[in-house]
């Protein structure tokens, strides 16, 4: 017996961060939307769980130890319920290794919900999401998809409606960004000046309710994207090839290094693509839509 599930990457449309926070995280404004991008985990019975296996891309610099939130999910939803967390979790993995999209966001929320079908613990969605928010502040977020609005660490949930579908083109970096050390930068960056507490926007919110991919692209910030363009120069070299390819916006997705890019319809995502691929400014290019859901069941 096993259980698949399929969970989304996202995109942060708005990203808006406070000060740090005496206990060293930030408050955020953080406006998620779910993509078309997915990894799957397997949970299937293992004496020796829980072990993680992965394939697919970058699938070696995956941790396949206790310290994959894969793992941590699994020993969460075990502990709770009094159990051993006897699984095994294999990850086919296609969101981008530290890429700024939540694939080991999206990895810990779909373990969780495997596991609590494979073991029918029959866990509430408040108790998934309150063990998601201990996991990570972006976790809640996977398990739920859609667009959502997070604040305190990104971990409460507001979800949003959206009146449409967004296209969006994805470029993978040639490296890695440590979200930590983004987020060092953005406090080295910002000292001595006053930050301003974060808030939704709302021409933001207004253009997702609406559909309109015009206006949401007026409105996309990321307050993480000088702090990942520091660390990380030579991606606004990507983000000038998008814009010249006739992307609506770009912008740094999330803590980076993927750059996103917001196109008016289908047809023109694939031709930023197209222009992006023949730019030699990154790795990989991906087109994907949203909002979809959060993690399902195969």
């Amino acid at each position: 017996m096993s259980v698949t599930v399929r969970v989304p990457a996202k995109v942060n449309v708005q990203l808006a961060v406070g000060a740090a926070r005496p206990d060293g995280f930030h408050d955020l404004a953080n406006v998620f939307l779910a993509v078309g991008l997915y990894d799957e985990v397997t949970a299937t019975p293992s004496p020796d769980g829980p072990r993680i296996t992965c394939d697919g891309p970058d699938a070696a610099q995956v941790p396949l130890d206790r310290t994959n939130l894969a793992a941590r999910a699994a020993l969460a939803l075990a502990e709770r319920y009094g159990r051993d967390a006897d699984v095994h979790l294999h990850i086919a993995k296609d969101i981008p290794v530290a890429g700024g999209m939540a694939g080991g966001s999206a990895d810990g929320a779909g373990a969780l919900l495997a596991c609590d079908a494979l073991w029918g613990t029959g866990a509430s969605r408040e108790e998934l999401l309150d063990i998601c928010a201990e996991l990570g502040s972006d976790v809640p977020f996977s398990l739920v998809g859609g667009a959502a609005l997070g604040t305190g660490r990104g971990e409460k949930l507001t979800e949003l409606e959206v009146g449409g579908t967004f296209h969006w083109v994805f470029a993978m970096a040639s490296r890695g960004l440590s979200t930590p050390a983004v987020f060092r930068e953005f406090d080295r960056l910002a000292e001595g000046r006053e930050i301003p507490e974060p808030v939704a926007s709302q021409p933001l919110l207004d253009a997702l309710a609406k559909g309109d991919a015009e206006a949401l692209a007026a409105a996309v910030t990321n307050d993480l994207q000088p702090a990942a363009l520091s660390l990380f120069p030579e991606l606004a070299d990507t983000l000038a090839a998008g814009r010249a390819a006739g992307a609506l916006a770009s912008l740094v997705s999330g803590s980076g290094p993927t750059t996103a890019f917001l196109a008016r319809d289908a047809e023109a995502a694939e031709a930023v693509a197209g222009a992006l691929r023949a730019s030699g400014t990154c790795r990989d290019v991906r087109t994907a839509s949203g909002p979809v859901p959060g993690v399902t069941v195969v």
